[in-house]
């Protein structure tokens, strides 16, 4: 019998972006490749996403755009910044990091963000919306001071313009009238009406410079005309222009150049423009690009959210591999506790700043849409907001991420907490986050809350409870509070028909021991109590107890913890200066750290802590049963170690 050696030859979807290592091998290219480049891209963002999940719609809606940017600019000696970085997915692998892109969002591997750290070829780190405008700024103003030539270019989009800040940038840098060029990626149509042809030549031509030499020396001969004549010249010209383009007067009116709107997807449109751009000696300019959410990819096309976030996928169907909740989420038992409370109250109103989903607000509003308001990318208007309302005898939920709130820190100070209304806070996402990892973990809104007299601030342990603080915050109607509860599914506890308000500053005693103390505050609750049942098996009696508030604390309850065991532990899912400070200080107050009790405090450690599982990164911060059990064991200057071979 012959033996035949057969060759197989695999061939690659993606050729010609198999060439590409970094942005000079694209250069590289002839513009005619750069529509094949952008497909090879797209498809294997496409890939990619569906291995890791992650952030979708906004990276397939800026392919083109990407591509055209690396294409047309010297990156990374021309600062690129995007705005969230969400959306840098195909940054990411235009940019040398193809090799890892399906290690996206897991621990050791890519950020979902972008990451100084990361690469060279990322400026400016984000993961927060609407700071592109001005930390690109920072950079045009540090090259000008330095005598430089390089061009800064910030993408903003996805919702970022509604947040104030990117208009005090553009203010500032239209006054300052330095060289700087903003690209806003409109991809939901809000500001521009669809684009064609002629839209295209125009912006081709007001962004050539014989437009702009002729608009100058126009300019000039105006200052030498009677003013009545100058005038109608100048609004005869921003008439023309604004008639023809559309969308760019109140740029123009913050000092930009403006130029658009154009087709996001069509590079015979989009990389002349670039390159009139990036060849403009003056500026501020923004050049107004509208894409669509999702391009390419049939099932994000059709989605309402156009995938925005998505979890692993089958890319034929689009259909997510979303594993069966085995308990409700933390964001969907306040929703829904939300709206058993609003059928009894009707001056109860949902607030959320562009989070309706991620927060549970989205649930309020199904059953009432007109007592719930999404304010947009604008945490300091959505607490002052809440705050007129409360004014007015209704009762304001503003639900909003624990790390977003830090953006309307001021507001909570300054506008609830000083004049104390009864504004509540619903803060979402307390704790480490996962995936998403240090931009997102709601570490420090303990501390951030903590030290603002008149507030109340609960942290639910379970699901059940958040029902009952739910209920509890309805019925505070001389001050303000907080409820924080993390990401992710509650314990699977039976659940309560309805809310019934707790005791304000009184927790509860869930085991009672003889030795050892763990008063936890939050959800690692149950991580005490596995490491109580770890403890005993080493013979140490322990007394689990559950703070619910962290303000006013129960301080009759934690002196009698403190009185009757040999070691007091506080745990939670904070920064130092939370919820044990507070302890401890009412302690050390009372005389309680004079004599033998031992106590510590178990908090985050004073790191950012990377994207990881959220099990991997509260091991890695020492908060989970293992941990808590150490923590026990040096307390009592014993090994932990050498005591558990000791019991095996």
């Amino acid at each position: 019998m012959q033996n035949w050696n057969i060759a197989v030859t695999v061939f690659s979807k993606t050729p010609l972006l198999d060439t590409i290592h970094t942005p000079d091998d694209l250069r590289r290219l002839k513009v005619e490749q750069i529509r094949q480049v952008a497909d090879e891209l797209r498809q294997e963002t496409i890939d990619a996403v569906s291995v890791t999940g992650g952030h979708f719609g906004a990276g397939l809606g800026v392919v083109e755009l990407t591509t055209a940017l690396h294409y047309v600019f010297d990156t990374p000696r021309d600062r690129l910044i995007w705005d969230v970085g969400h959306q840098a997915y195909p940054h990411k692998i235009l940019t040398g990091r193809r090799d890892r892109i399906r290690t996206l969002r897991t621990g050791g591997g890519l950020s979902g963000f972008t990451k100084r750290t990361e690469s060279d070829y990322d400026p400016f780190g984000a993961a927060h919306s609407s700071t592109s405008i001005s930390a690109a700024l920072g950079m045009a103003v540090a090259r000008d001071l330095s005598g430089g030539k390089n061009n800064v270019i910030a993408v903003i989009g996805d919702g970022a313009m509604s947040a104030g800040m990117a208009y005090e940038a553009m203010n500032n840098a239209g006054a300052m009238n330095s060289r700087l060029i903003v690209i806003l990626n409109d991809n939901d149509m809000s500001i521009a009406p669809p684009v064609g042809a002629m839209s295209a030549y125009l912006s081709r031509l007001y962004s050539g410079k014989t437009y702009r030499s002729l608009r100058e020396a126009a300019k000039q001969i105006n200052k030498h005309l009677p003013k009545v004549l100058a005038d109608r010249a100048n609004r005869a010209e921003e008439y023309s222009r604004g008639f023809m383009v559309g969308g760019g007067t109140l740029f123009e009116e913050l000092g930009f150049y403006y130029v658009g709107p154009i087709d996001g997807h069509n590079l015979d449109h989009l990389l002349p423009v670039l390159k009139n751009v990036r060849d403009m000696e003056t500026g501020p300019i923004l050049v107004h690009v509208v894409t669509q959410k999702g391009k390419g990819y049939g099932p994000a096309e059709a989605s309402a959210d156009k995938y925005h976030a998505v979890v692993k996928f089958d890319v034929a169907t689009g259909a997510q591999a979303k594993a069966k909740p085995n308990a409700p989420a933390y964001q969907n038992v306040f929703g829904q506790s939300l709206v058993k409370e609003a059928e009894k109250d009707d001056k109860i109103v949902g607030i959320t700043a562009a989070m309706p989903s991620g927060t549970g607000i989205d649930i309020f509003a199904k059953s009432f849409p007109e007592r719930t308001f999404d304010v947009g990318i604008a945490e300091q208007h959505a607490v002052t907001f809440a705050a007129g309302l409360a004014t007015e005898g209704y009762k304001p939920f503003c639900a909003i991420y624990s790390t977003f709130l830090q953006r309307g820190y001021d507001q909570v100070v300054h506008d609830v907490a000083i004049q104390s209304l009864p504004v509540r806070f619903a803060i979402d996402r307390a704790g480490l986050v996962g995936a998403d990892g240090a931009t997102h973990a709601g570490s420090f809104d303990n501390a951030y809350l903590g030290c603002l007299p008149n507030f109340v601030i609960m942290a639910a342990s379970d699901e059940a409870e958040m029902v009952h603080m739910v209920a509890t915050q309805v019925a505070i109607n001389d001050r303000p509070s907080a409820l924080r509860y993390p990401r992710g599914e509650g314990r699977g506890v039976e659940m309560p028909e309805v809310g019934i308000p707790l005791e304000i500053g009184k927790g509860r005693v869930v085991r009672q021991g003889t030795k050892i103390a763990l008063l936890s505050f939050g959800t690692r609750l149950a991580e005490c109590e596995k490491a109580a049942d770890e403890l005993a098996a080493h013979g140490l009696s322990t007394t689990i107890a559950d703070a619910r508030f962290m303000k006013p604390l129960d301080v009759d309850m934690i002196l009698k913890l403190a009185r009757e065991h040999e070691i007091l532990l506080t745990i939670e899912e904070g920064a130092i200066g939370g919820f044990g400070s507070h302890v401890m200080q009412m302690l050390a107050d009372h005389g309680m750290l004079d004599g033998d009790l031992r106590m510590r405090s178990m908090v985050m450690p004073d790191a950012f802590l990377d994207h990881d599982s959220p099990n991997a990164m509260y091991a890695r911060a020492g908060l989970d049963a293992k941990g808590i059990v150490a923590k026990v064991f040096e307390t009592l200057g014993k090994d932990f170690k050498a005591e558990t071979v000791k019991l095996a």
